[in-house]
């Protein structure tokens, strides 16, 4: 029997979706759904799936969103039914609730930091490669994946860490990490 790659399996994925399949089948065994209409329990079972997918799927909640309203939406088509309807409200609740917290756990894990642009490059600390000949205030920098020419108020060293401070046109002004640090 071949063995998944550690991690593959989801185990939160996995155990929330026995506790719905679980309760699900209490709730079948209690009520008598011969008399209860299949458009309703099948709309109930899809949104219960489209939850499960939108724990699994890093999609922001439109998945999740739809199968809360496809649970609604079936749980009305069986008010006729059983079902006693605060059970269904609270399902309902409860699956709104899950959403909220997936949703707000996805958007912290997103990232913040600017990685591209005039705010992903300023503040950057990268070393100086080379200066330009006679001119100990204007050099080369590798920055980004692209080579960058630079000056500084004060003479530049080969090697010397510099921090970008500002940025004109295809030139990026830099100072001495150390005066950097102390406000220059």
């Amino acid at each position: 029997m071949a063995t998944l790659p550690e991690g593959h399996v989801n185990t939160r994925c996995f155990t929330l979706a026995l506790l719905l399949a679980l309760s699900g089948t209490a709730i079948a065994a209690e009520t008598d759904l011969s008399a209860t209409n299949p458009v309703g329990i099948w709309l109930i079972i899809l949104g219960i799936a489209f939850l499960i997918a939108e724990a699994a799927l890093p999609n922001y909640g439109v998945i999740g969103l739809g199968g809360i309203v496809m649970f609604v939406i079936g749980a009305v088509i069986l008010t006729d039914a059983d079902l006693p309807i605060p059970l269904m409200i609270g399902l309902g609740l409860i699956s709104a609730l899950l959403l909220i917290v997936l949703l707000i756990r996805a958007l912290k894990t997103r990232p913040r930091q600017n990685v591209s642009g005039d705010a992903g490059l300023l503040g950057s600390v990268t070393p100086v490669l080379s200066l330009q000949a006679g001119d100990a205030f204007h050099g080369w920098v590798h920055l980004q994946g692209e080579h960058w020419q630079v000056s500084s108020a004060k003479p530049l060293q080969i090697g010397q860490l510099v921090r970008v401070v500002a940025r004109k046109g295809l030139t990026l002004e830099v100072a001495a990490t150390d005066a950097a640090a102390a406000g220059e």
